[in-house]
């Protein structure tokens, strides 16, 4: 199976770069710069404590996909629309499209601008970019994928590249759940410029992610969407998985990046507003991230 990755930043140089050195065949498309040094001298793939140069295919425009039988969908969420209607004309008829985006919505707004299914992927894993070509893996990296017609293929070849991943009929609530985390992690992390493990020991940062847990859950469950009941265990327990991880919010803001902040705290808001739910705690959060934003532009 050949596959392409659209959006070749963390997330995708890292689990395309996983495929790629198990011999799959993967085309990256990304940016020049990243494009340039992976031709260069391969993708620097950072993980475990060990550096590998791993071959894959680069290109720099969707024109890359139009042998793909599968797509892994790996941009920021503001750029869903935009980069959905440059790729619809690249792709096969029968080319398979998994959404690795943060956010619960992506799948289904890609599905409007590609008119066809889109499945969608909860993406648990710490990365980053630290240079042009180069990522590094900071933890986890397991996958909850919805269900399509592909399902053995997809598993078996994931399997292969050591990628833990399983298939789900709720993935839109895994998406949820990663959702309640992003929420209460990403701003914070950006804010305070602390990775997880110290921003939580900082006083009052725990009642705040507490605050934002139950504002979440609120809206959820207005929505129609049943949340674990461990959800705020599993939320307070990621800072000492992930002692050293800055949030990919955090990452954006240093580098003078767009963050996803409008589909995270600002999900939630614009649902709470939908359905009538307060969300003073994310709105907060929301506006303060949207301004710093602003005065780093």
């Amino acid at each position: 199976m050949k596959l392409a990755v659209m959006g070749a930043g963390a997330i995708g140089c890292f689990y395309g770069g996983l495929l790629a050195r198990s011999g799959a065949s993967v085309t990256l498309v990304g940016r020049a710069q990243h494009a340039d040094a992976i031709r260069e001298r391969g993708l620097l793939l950072e993980m475990g404590g060990e550096r590998h140069s791993v071959p894959v295919g680069v290109a720099t425009s969707a024109a890359g996909l139009a042998d793909a039988e599968l797509v892994l969908f790996c941009v920021k969420s503001g750029d869903t629309e935009k980069v959905g209607a440059e790729m619809a004309p690249h792709l096969r008829p029968d080319a398979t499209i998994l959404s690795f985006q943060n956010g619960v919505d992506n799948a289904a707004r890609l599905e409007v601008v590609l008119g066809r299914p889109v499945v969608p992927v909860a993406v648990y894993v710490a990365t980053e970019m630290v240079g042009p070509g180069h990522v590094r893996h900071h933890g986890r990296g397991d996958l909850l994928i919805g269900p399509s017609g592909r399902n053995e293929e997809i598993l078996a070849l994931f399997g292969a590249a050591g990628i833990a991943a399983q298939v789900s009929e709720n993935a839109i609530g895994a998406l949820w759940g990663k959702l309640v985390v992003n929420c209460a992690y990403n701003a914070l992390s950006a804010l305070t410029r602390l990775p997880y493990g110290r921003m939580i020991r900082l006083e009052g940062v725990e009642a705040v992610m507490r605050d934002v847990v139950e504002e979440c859950r609120a809206v959820a469950q207005a929505a129609g969407v049943t949340l674990p009941a461990d959800m705020l265990d599993s939320v307070l327990g990621l800072a000492a998985m992930m002692p050293a991880q800055f949030s990919s919010t955090a990452q954006d803001l240093r580098r003078g990046k767009p963050t996803e902040i409008d589909h995270l705290n600002g999900f939630v808001v614009r649902k709470g507003t939908e359905l009538g739910v307060p969300t003073p705690v994310n709105r907060l959060l929301h506006t303060l991230v949207k301004a710093a934003e602003t005065s780093r532009s």
